[in-house]
């Protein structure tokens, strides 16, 4: 996420934390570099001014130049003013009304609506404790209609029936009547989008808005689209009372055009960022946690909650405990640790979050192939129990036939098979001294396969 900017910036920013003395030649030459790497991210150019007038008289003034570490106090600045640009304070949903709360999502097609009203379904559900109904109002795709029931079984959220032959706010009112009754706390609209900002669209959305007098009305933008995201969002503010952005496949925009002008340009906060294509890839939107990221001094609170939510615990302490007694470590265990690796996202996304180690994440998705992950686990899906506890009973002809189940070749069953015992005879040795239980609790078991790869 953001990893062209990051770098850019962690690259320009870095040898001015080290100055012992600022003069107005060299933080003009490095807000010159700051302003580079913001517009070719696709920052909005009035968001870019703004913030580097602002660094500029910060920078300047008495905060910076009486500090006994200058260079330092600059990234402090630099740090803040990013922050503000993001949106300064965190704000979350505001669900303070009398249930049902009703949330309207509404955005251009193909920005992710139906997807992200899932994903905060299951948010609501899973981390607020809020019994949620959903509903489809977009009577034009009865696609969407169909992907949102299906949608809302996987995450056990009931959905109010649609159908394509009944008017939005009819559909909409009456899936409200259906929430107060049965004592709903929250109710999603999932409203119609359009290719592009138009007047029947619009008035479609505004008519939802005065019908159902929601709580939240969040814009729902894809990320990619970088600034145009912020300007299209701008045309949405100007006829919809929003009061949030929610920015979609925030995962893939390397460069954070639109996280970084949406909040200025619209006046409205990012709430939540989609990230990832499974139910729960939606994030609160930290604006301090993400300056941090942007500048490579990592997120580690987000981490450390991601952690919390994703990874299995007791099978972190069951692993431990059976290393500690000198049961090993087996192609079962092996395949667990992958699992969880998969849920935080991938080593990328883990060394993103690691002070430190942002730059590093780029490099492994260079060095490994974290599809190479998905493989592994289908050759040791295709093992029989028994081979999995004990890999040495696998011989030339049972390679043959696991590669031949798992979809791959014998030298794919070959390299899972070699890079789990190295991952054995390392998980042998740190249980040795004692280490195992704390390293398995703290981290789950996260590691990657074979180790860290060579870079």
């Amino acid at each position: 996420m953001f990893n062209s900017l990051s770098e850019r910036l962690s690259q320009t920013l870095q040898s001015m934390g080290k100055k012992a003395r600022l003069t107005e030649d060299n933080i003009a030459q490095t807000l010159k570099e700051v302003r580079k790497a913001l517009l070719e991210a696709d920052v909005a150019l009035p968001v870019v001014k703004q913030f580097v007038s602002q660094v500029r008289t910060r920078a300047l003034g008495r905060e910076v130049r009486a500090s006994l570490t200058p260079g330092q106090q600059f990234l402090k600045v630099v740090q803040s003013e990013l922050e503000a640009v993001l949106g300064g304070p965190s704000e979350q949903l505001n669900l303070a009304a009398r249930p049902p709360a009703v949330v309207l999502l509404a955005g251009l097609q193909g920005a992710g609506k139906t997807t992200t009203a899932a994903k905060l379904a299951k948010f609501l559900t899973t981390r607020e404790k809020k019994k949620v109904l959903l509903v489809s109002v977009d009577v034009y795709r009865p696609a969407a209609m169909e992907q949102l029931a299906t949608l809302g079984a996987q995450i056990e959220v009931d959905v109010f029936p649609s159908t394509p032959d009944r008017q939005p706010i009819d559909l909409a009112r009456e899936a409200k009547a259906k929430a107060d009754v049965s004592a709903y706390d929250v109710l999603i609209v999932d409203t119609a989008g359009r290719l592009g900002v138009d007047e029947a669209m619009m008035a479609e959305i505004s008519a939802l808005n005065q019908a159902l007098d929601p709580i939240e009305t969040l814009f729902v933008v894809d990320s990619m689209t970088g600034q145009d995201a912020a300007n299209t969002a701008k045309a949405f503010a100007d006829v919809l009372p929003l009061t949030g952005v929610i920015l979609t496949k925030a995962d893939g925009d390397a460069r954070g055009g639109a996280a970084l002008s949406v909040k200025t340009i619209t006046g409205q906060p990012i709430k939540f960022m989609g990230v990832g294509e499974t139910v729960d890839g939606l994030e609160a939107f930290h604006p301090d946690r993400l300056a941090s990221r942007i500048l490579g001094m990592g997120d580690m609170m987000s981490l450390i909650e991601e952690a919390e939510q994703k990874l299995d615990r007791a099978k972190a302490e069951k692993v431990a405990k059976k290393v500690m007694k000198g049961k090993g470590f087996d192609l079962e265990d092996f395949r667990d640790q992958l699992q969880q690796m998969r849920n935080m996202g991938g080593m990328q996304a883990l060394l993103e979050k690691m002070p430190g180690m942002g730059q590093m994440g780029q490099q492994v998705q260079n060095a490994v192939d974290e599809k190479q992950f998905g493989r592994m686990e289908a050759v040791i899906n295709s093992m029989t129990p028994g081979e999995r506890r004990t890999p040495d009973v696998i011989n030339g002809s049972r390679k043959q036939r696991i590669a031949k189940g798992s979809g791959t070749d014998v030298q794919e069953v070959n390299k899972v098979i070699k890079q789990h015992k190295q991952m054995a005879k390392m998980m042998k040795k740190v249980g040795k001294k004692g280490g195992m239980a704390n390293m398995m609790r703290g981290l789950g078991g996260m590691q990657p396969p074979g180790g860290m790869p060579r870079l």
